[in-house]
């Protein structure tokens, strides 16, 4: 292992270039990730080094260089050292993609069991082709593993035209994990069965997700002529996945024969074919790879400072490159508000969003080809209280706008046209809200609304009446932001047409009918406003070629009440050129927090924002260039990714110093909803309270405002961050790791990330006894050729040991209140212990199944055995000194729980 292989790789021409040999060797390559401190957010991760540079190739500007045009700022870099085993690297893309030919093994028409082991984004809202034989666009469907937003499916086809599926949600699953399923053809009920299993690896052991699921007829599997792929290239609508490939099988029969068994793990760096165990031949395609490289760091290089001593002969290049935070972070303009950016990927035929600012004479048109609104009498930039909007313009009696629609690319038998409006009384007499022109059987439509009554018109070319209908509304037609949504379509000789009212964020209702003729087109909007509408708002103003509110649906609202995790999925969609971002789910049955509205924002800060009201992690990966987020959840209950042990030889060098003091300490905490309303949770009692010392330690309080969808969740949220603000335990700001002085810890360390979970276990003596148990919040890591450590940033675990139902160790409630009514000697093996509040505790003869349990007192953890009398005081029979420690108590000490059931959020 040392001297360390460790790799860095430049893009050069979008080719990875190896520049170690050019990596001053004497000096490391020091890397930084996550939050730099206990009590701050994940920022931009960081890579420093130093290049030799005599040979002129790292000075961009340098016509000699061979790199001469081809680096310079953002060029990428990624760092990596040779990981515990190879797998196989696929981009999810065309090109990248194992394959082995068909063959008679391969053609399985009966039973069948596929397995993979991977390591990829399970919950990606993109649909992930991983195994199987599928051609859709050559009718040769036969079977095929597939994920996607944390759903696994399988597709088979009896035919290879029709396909045929079955689906599971998938449980929380790490980023490594096994998928198996297994399709029981004739289940012998007269139908066929699948099932899902899961796993660590692809030894197993193989855990059922869920039930099995089972229909009618019995079924069978097409067998064609396309070639079993890994990461299947071929299937409409699906992407090859991207990430990493350890294994993969195929067998005849549930638990049979292997016909394909690809395992890449003991294959060399680079190999481009291999033959299996069950003689299959496989070879990859261009964009797909055979590597061993574990990677520290993606980035970008921003600079290329040249350097050099008084003689001249020294000269190199020191290096700074930074994760996608940095370039995020750099004067980023906000992004639109909700509206503005949904509506024209519809392709309306003329869209103003009248979003302008104040003292603006037209509004402005995103849509190429059509001219901006021209308005009278608006005042723009006036009303900022439509959720999905930015301010939109109030409109003087007679106020006037004129637009041009273009004309579709067809023949129009359908069109719509949509407008948001706010007033602030209803009118007592018939006022003009919406006009418009077309070019069909009616010339010109008006919608007209007053006190208790709406009427929609529409005329001829003689201005003589086609449409005159008049309609009930109530007062909520008024109240507040609504929409108009008005279209019309054409059958045969028939128009029908509908008026619908949304009230934005409510109910929706309308009237519509029908009238003999054509639908022509929209041709230009023009209207008058009413005279008794005064100070009406409006904007939003589209014409669609098609019948249809979706462009509108949830935008107009700013997506209000959708959970962080899906923000996070929709805006790392929509902005998919610019930015990756994945994520890490924790229990799937758990929804993230439900957010308010999206306001205008930058991409980066509206990312944190949600992060920061769910309460996860935001952070950038070290395997890829872009963002992760792990939400909440995915920090509850975690398993130990990285134990180490204090009297172990290297293992946690020092220093190892826990830190008592009040960097995160919150006892009085208020949340308010952005917008609403407010909630307060106070620690009024206990060693970390507002009291004054020595019963507390008086008030630190903290003030926050969140994204909300409601204002039931600031009291909630309230209460969970005074549980993290008043977590009693020391914390432990930095734990330290030398690889090259404990190099069995290397694999462990790979596999560990921001947001994993560290033991220590057998701390020195003059440490509470027991493991330290902390999250990794960042690190730094120093990649020496002799030298590999990582310095971490660390906060107690122990808040997020949440409650869990029937779990032996997270399911059970602590006592409200107890204390011994008696004194204990080191030796006694029974205390009496009194009830202070709420319930006494379960008795051994009423709950058997219940005990032993572990309670703990002044510092030492008992085990119970049993519990006798139902009322307080009463007998417990304990085994002492659990956790090392053995000591003398007396009347009055505080009896808990060692492990007390934490209620999440």
């Amino acid at each position: 292992m040392f001297p360390l292989d460790r790799r860095t790789e430049f893009q050069i021409g979008g080719v990875w270039t190896d520049v170690t040999g050019d990596i001053r060797e004497s000096e490391p390559i020091t890397i930084t990730r996550g939050a730099k401190s206990e009590s701050a957010k994940a920022g931009p991760s960081k890579c420093t080094l130093k290049l030799n540079n005599r040979h002129g190739h790292y000075s961009p500007r340098n016509p000699m260089s061979p790199y001469y045009g081809l680096i310079g700022r953002n060029t990428p870099i990624r760092v990596s050292v040779k990981g515990p085993e190879s797998y196989l690297r696929v981009e999810g893309n065309t090109d990248s993609y194992a394959r082995t030919p068909d063959a008679a093994a391969l053609d399985i028409s009966g039973d069948i069991d596929l397995r993979v082991e991977v390591t990829t984004d399970w919950y990606s809202p993109v649909s992930q082709a991983l195994l199987g034989k599928w051609d859709s666009a050559g009718n040769q469907r036969s079977y095929l593993l597939r994920i996607i937003d944390g759903i696994v499916i399988l597709n088979w086809s009896e035919t290879g035209t029709v396909s045929k599926f079955a689906s599971h949600p998938l449980p929380a699953l790490p980023r490594r994990a096994a998928l198996r399923t297994t399709l029981d053809v004739d289940n012998g009920a007269g139908g066929y069965t699948a099932r899902f299993y899961w796993a660590a690896s692809l030894d197993g052991p193989w855990e059922l997700i869920e039930e099995a699921l089972s229909n009618t007829p019995t079924t069978s599997i097409h067998a064609g002529p396309t070639p079993l792929e890994v990461a299947p290239i071929l299937a409409s609508g699906v992407t090859p996945m991207a990430g990493r490939v350890h294994r993969a099988q195929v067998r005849d029969g549930i638990d049979g024969t292997l016909v394909a068994d690809l395992d890449v793990r003991a294959l060399p760096e680079g190999t481009t074919g291999w033959t299996d165990s069950a003689t299959r031949t496989w070879t990859l395609s261009a964009d797909a790879a055979i590597t061993d490289r574990q990677f520290r760091f993606h980035g970008e290089i921003s600079a290329w400072p040249s350097r050099w001593d008084v003689s001249g002969a020294d000269v190199w290049v020191p290096v700074e490159a930074a994760g996608i935070r940095r370039r995020l972070g750099q004067g980023q303009k906000a992004l639109g508000s909700t509206l503005r950016r949904r509506i024209p990927p519809f392709a309306p035929l003329a869209y103003w969003p009248c979003e302008d600012d104040d003292g603006a004479t037209h509004a402005y048109s995103p849509i190429e080809g059509v001219s901006p609104l021209t308005t009278t009498g608006w005042r723009f930039g006036q009303d900022s209280t439509l959720a999905g909007s930015s301010a939109l313009p109030a409109v003087e009696a007679g106020g006037r706008m004129a637009g041009a629609v273009r004309a579709p690319s067809g023949t129009a038998t359908q069109w719509s046209v949509h407008m948001v409006y706010a007033v602030d009384s209803a009118p007592a007499s018939d006022a003009e809200f919406l006009t418009w022109q077309a070019s069909g059987t009616v010339r010109r439509w008006r919608i007209l609304q007053r006190t208790g009554v709406a009427t929609i018109r529409g005329y001829d070319v003689d201005d003589a009446l086609v449409v005159n209908q008049a309609v009930g509304i109530g007062d909520d037609v008024f109240e507040g932001w609504q929409r108009f949504y008005f279209w019309a379509s054409q059958s045969g000789g028939t128009v029908t047409w509908r008026l619908d009212w949304y009230n934005i964020g409510g109910a929706a209702g309308g009237i519509g009918d029908s009238y003999s003729g054509t639908t022509g087109r929209v041709t230009r909007i023009d209207t008058t406003f009413g005279a008794s509408v005064s100070g009406l708002k409006v904007g939003h103003l589209a014409v669609m070629p098609v019948a249809s509110t979706a462009a509108y649906t949830s935008a107009d609202h700013g997506f209000s009440g959708e959970t962080a995790l899906d923000r996070l999925r929709r805006l790392a969609l929509e902005e998919s050129s610019q930015i990756a971002l994945s994520w890490r789910d924790g229990d799937t049955t758990t929804l993230t927090e439900l957010l308010g509205p999206q306001r205008p924002d930058t991409l980066l800060n509206l990312f944190q924002e949600a992060a920061d009201t769910d309460g996860g992690i935001l952070y950038e990966p070290a395997d890829r260039f872009g963002l992760l987020y792990r939400d909440r959840a995915s920090l509850y209950n975690q398993p130990v990714a990285l134990a180490l042990d204090y009297t172990a030889a290297g293992e946690v060098p020092p220093p190892l110093e826990p830190t008592e003091d009040d960097q995160q300490l919150r006892n009085d905490v208020t949340v308010t909803r952005s917008g609403g309303s407010s909630g307060r949770a106070v620690a009024e009692t206990g060693a970390l309270s507002v009291q004054p010392p020595p019963d507390g330690v008086g008030i630190y309080d903290e003030a926050v405002t969140l994204s909300l969808a409601s204002d039931t969740q600031p009291d909630r949220i309230a209460n969970w961050r005074l549980h993290l603000g008043t977590w009693d335990e020391a914390r432990y700001p930095t734990i330290t790791v030398w690889l090259h002085a404990a190099p069995h810890l290397i694999d462990a360390v790979l596999a560990t990330d921001i947001g994993d979970r560290l033991q220590i276990s057998n701390p020195p003596p003059w440490l509470p006894p027991g493991v330290i148990d902390q999250h990794v919040h960042g690190y730094t890591e120093r990649l020496g050729l002799y030298e590999w450590t990582l310095a971490m940033n660390c906060t107690p675990a122990g808040p997020f040991n949440v409650a869990t139902v029937e779990d032996p160790d997270f399911g059970r409630a602590d006592t409200s209140g107890s204390q011994l009514a008696a004194d204990v000697t080191t030796t006694a093996t029974t205390l009496s212990v009194a009830t202070t509040a709420g319930l006494p505790w379960i008795t051994s003869g009423a709950f058997p199944a219940e005990f032993p349990f572990d309670v703990q007192l002044g510092g030492e953890v008992v085990t119970v055995t049993a519990i006798t009398s139902g009322t307080s005081p009463q007998s417990f029979t304990v085994s002492r000194s659990v956790n090392g420690i053995v000591k003398a108590h007396a009347s009055g000490a505080d009896v808990r729980l060692a492990e007390p059931a934490i209620v999440a959020l």
